[in-house]
């Protein structure tokens, strides 16, 4: 009897733990989903704006004063940005309610104007303060705190770019990179596929590319995407060095975080002239479109990493994963060509390493060429995300994020990336 009795509180335990995190995930869902669907309204609204109104390029120094004016008042410590959410997830971080608005201005400041930047740090943001102050206000334990705050994350990833599985693998890996917490996958995924619904009943349109062709598969061209790989891993590890040293080199010199986003935003503006074009401003989706097409400059990817590197330095919002999506396509699209391959597949190919690689995230990345460019070309980007993922050593995007099992061996090594 007592062993029936044991075997009905465990189904009952399980059964209440499920509904609980349906319930609180339907919620999140829907909350990340239209902050979401607003914010990425917003963006593309400004975008546009931009895009017609060339002259707003040139107010770039004055928003990044008004940002760091922002942060000045409402985030003297400068501590709440991406990494707090991360150690939010690990150790139970505080992440306060006022990451919301000033994250969502911010990042708005910045396209609009014209900084290089993308939309991944300020849905992690959203949707990381989002969850936490549901937890809170719901008055979760500690452990389900870490939970929610996942879910929250995967919400607003998956109504900005329209890849709802990617979301909710993503913001349990991306944490503790070797270790994943599946507790938290149910919850991720109910509030990543609520949320992209909510965004597709605004007509939002994910981020896809549809049509490119894969072959048979070869030995050639394992041994060319595998190359490929590799030099991918070179160029994440060459951009995560970039925006960390470039952030170094700007905190020693530059000391006065407002003279810095203003000297900072001024030399976007003047290298924007002197290139002649807006290709690297903003977050660059339609350069990725071209390169998806087969067309890039052999240059392009070098210089968004500069432009990306100056602005994220000089304190401008957004995130560095879309223009992660821009160098990996533009120099995928262009060694590919150079490998023999097929630039639109090198694109695609470069697309996905750069990002496994800088992220630190083999299976989301793996789900990512799934949502994004379809199955059939999935034994190749499983080859270069593995290989990307192994070579990308300890280097990545996020401080505060934790090697916990060694890349080479089954060894526990717990460091920070580099």
């Amino acid at each position: 009897m007592d062993g029936i009795k044991t075997d009905i509180e465990f189904s009952l335990n399980y059964i209440k733990t499920f509904l609980k995190w349906v319930f609180i995930s339907l919620i999140v869902g829907t909350a990340g989903g239209l902050l979401g669907s607003v914010f990425h309204i917003c963006i593309d609204y400004v975008t546009d704006l931009r895009a017609n109104h060339s002259f707003l390029l040139y107010l770039l120094p004055i928003g990044g004063l008004i940002i760091v004016l922002l942060y000045y008042l409402f985030d003297p410590n400068g501590k709440i940005d991406t990494n707090r959410v991360i150690k939010s997830v690990r150790e139970n971080k505080r992440v306060p309610l006022i990451m919301i608005p000033l994250i969502f201005i911010s990042t708005v400041i910045t396209h609009m104007l014209g900084g290089s930047a993308g939309r991944e740090g300020a849905a992690l943001q959203l949707g990381g303060s989002v969850g936490y102050n549901f937890g809170k206000a719901i008055k979760l334990g500690k452990r389900d705190m870490r939970i929610i705050v996942m879910s929250g994350m995967s919400s607003v990833f998956a109504a900005l770019f329209g890849t709802p599985v990617t979301a909710a693998i993503f913001s349990i890996e991306v944490t503790n990179v070797g270790v994943m917490h599946y507790a938290g996958l149910m919850p991720c995924v109910i509030s990543a596929v609520m949320a992209s619904q909510i965004a597709k009943q605004f007509s939002l349109h994910g981020v896809a590319f549809k049509g490119i062709e894969f072959s048979a598969v070869t030995f050639d061209m394992i041994v060319q995407i595998a190359v490929l790989a590799v030099l991918c891993a070179v160029i994440s590890i060459l951009f995560c060095s970039a925006i960390k040293n470039c952030e170094h080199i700007m905190d020693r010199f530059i000391k006065n975080p407002f003279l810095r986003a203003f000297a900072g935003g001024s030399v976007i503006v003047i290298l924007t002239v002197l290139l002649g074009t807006y290709d690297y401003n903003g977050a660059g989706m339609n350069v990725i479109e071209r390169a998806m097409q087969g067309e890039a400059n052999g240059e392009a990817f070098l210089i968004k990493i500069i432009f990306t590197a100056i602005t994220i330095s000089a304190g401008f919002k957004g995130g560095e994963i879309v223009p992660a999506f821009f160098i990996g396509s533009t120099f995928g699209c262009v060694m590919g060509n150079l490998l023999g391959l097929n630039p639109a597949i090198g694109a695609a190919i470069g697309f996905v390493s750069v990002f496994c690689g800088v992220v630190n995230c083999p299976i989301a990345s793996m789900v990512l060429s799934l949502e994004v460019f379809g199955a059939e070309g999935l034994p190749f980007f499983a080859l270069a995300c593995s290989i990307s993922y192994m070579m990308s050593g300890c280097f990545g995007l996020y401080k505060s994020q934790k090697i916990v099992y060694s890349k080479l061996d089954d060894d526990y090594i717990d460091i920070t990336t580099r």
